[in-house]
């Protein structure tokens, strides 16, 4: 049984940056695919991008392609969501998650999540 813990998130202006981190803790972390997900209250979960559990091959959504880098570091059981050229429509919570297998895109397919992040930014 994995724990996502998030952290990270706030308030930054247009064009700023912020790094998301997500702790894990209950297993083995590196047997584990994950990724990011956003959530803007009334609409679905939305992903955002994915690692293998090497973290040799990553994934990124269209809409934040070229401005947003998932990584991961197993040594310490977390992922990293660093965001760049922040906009306004990236305003949303930002939910960790982790799956045992292969990466998937779609947030059913994921076993654990965390309990979330808020990002806003502001025009």
């Amino acid at each position: 049984q994995v724990q996502l813990v998030e952290s990270g998130g706030g308030l930054v202006q247009a064009g700023g940056s912020l790094t998301l981190s997500c702790a894990a803790s209950g297993g083995t972390f590196s047997d584990y695919s994950a990724a990011w997900f956003r959530q803007v209250s009334g609409k679905e979960r939305e992903y955002v991008a994915a690692i293998t559990w090497s973290g040799d091959t990553t994934y990124h959504a269209d809409p934040v392609k070229g401005r947003f880098t998932i990584s991961r570091d197993n040594d310490q059981n977390s992922v990293y969501l660093q965001m760049n050229s922040l906009k306004p429509e990236d305003t949303a919570v930002y939910y960790c998650a982790a799956r045992w297998g292969v990466v998937l895109i779609t947030a059913s397919s994921y076993d654990y999540w965390g309990q979330g992040t808020q990002v806003t930014v502001s025009s």
